[in-house]
């Protein structure tokens, strides 16, 4: 069964096209991510499968519930967590969870199971506002308030923005738990290194998706040969490599420049290192890369 179905959705702002032709599911139960920079589209897709947005024109359905037309079931259904913290910063962690329990006529005692593993970090500040939090224990009160009435789907927009690498290592923890308890999970996010995380994932730029699979099948897909090289001069290396007729792209990616070869094309290592030591470079190190998710990504975009 579907949690999600998504069918030509459209949505423009003005003259700005933020949504083309969207179309895609999400199956019961699965760790979903939308994956894409700022700017893609992915909030303005999140807040139409929440009913806060419209589409110009499509449909959406979420847990059997047309977005437009029955948007009172869905708010009844689903848990959404909003890229801005929006929680009331003057109540506390306590007060905040009773608040968003009362209004979905539930209590955390009802549903303390489902948020137990996520409350017990937070429960020894119950009674520290949330203003006052760190931006990891405010990411863990959030999602505590938009499970508390056990949602069928969990929305979740770039969650981890902002957040220290170990609280964003638990928060995915988390969210993988989700899925013992039977929740759909929809999540955004910008980083790529997430979505090794998720069941499947949606590569969306511009408003437009540009792959949906498992993350292991999209990286599958990249079609070029990859170098990953260090130099000294780092901005240079990137300047001379992208000048180089037989190279097809070359992009900073950490500590190295990956540098993209089409298949067709013979070009050894020695060959490269030998014109980039004519070009003054020192301290090279070259070697076949492996591609991920972003280099697959990467290639979707220059295909656009």
């Amino acid at each position: 069964m579907h949690s999600i179905e998504i069918s030509d959705v459209y949505k423009s702002y003005d003259k700005t096209k933020a949504l083309n032709a969207i179309s895609f599911d999400v199956k019961e139960g699965e760790l979903f991510g939308l994956i894409g920079p700022d700017g893609a589209g992915k909030t303005s897709l999140i807040r139409i499968l929440t009913t806060l947005l419209k589409p110009d024109k499509g449909s959406a359905v979420v847990n059997g519930n047309d977005v437009v037309k029955e948007f009172r079931q869905i708010r009844n259904k689903i848990g959404y967590m909003p890229g801005v913290f929006a929680l009331y910063q003057d109540l506390t962690i306590q007060e905040n969870l009773d608040f968003f329990a009362t209004v979905f006529g539930s209590s955390i005692e009802e549903n303390y199971e489902l948020i137990a593993p996520i409350y017990e970090q937070i429960k020894p500040f119950k009674n520290r506002r949330a203003g006052n939090l760190s931006g990891g224990m405010k990411q863990k009160l959030a999602l505590s308030c938009a499970l508390i009435h056990r949602p069928d789907i969990l929305f979740l927009d770039e969650p981890t923005t902002g957040v220290d690498a170990v609280s964003r290592q638990e928060f995915w923890e988390m969210l993988r738990d989700m899925k013992k308890h039977g929740i759909t999970v929809f999540v955004s996010t910008p980083y790529m290194d997430e979505a090794i995380l998720c069941d499947r994932v949606g590569l969306i730029q511009n408003g437009s998706m540009l792959d949906i699979d498992t993350p292991e099948n999209i990286v599958a897909k990249f079609s070029q040969k990859l170098i990953q090289i260090r130099a000294k001069d780092k901005y240079g290396l990137l300047l001379d490599l992208r000048s180089i007729g037989k190279v097809g792209n070359a992009y900073p990616f950490g500590e190295y420049t990956h540098v993209t070869i089409d298949q067709s094309i013979t070009l050894e290592l020695s060959e490269l290192k030998e014109i980039l030591l004519q070009k003054g470079h020192t301290e090279l190190e070259l070697d076949w890369g492996t591609p991920d998710i972003e280099d697959r990504f990467i290639e979707l975009m220059n295909r656009s």
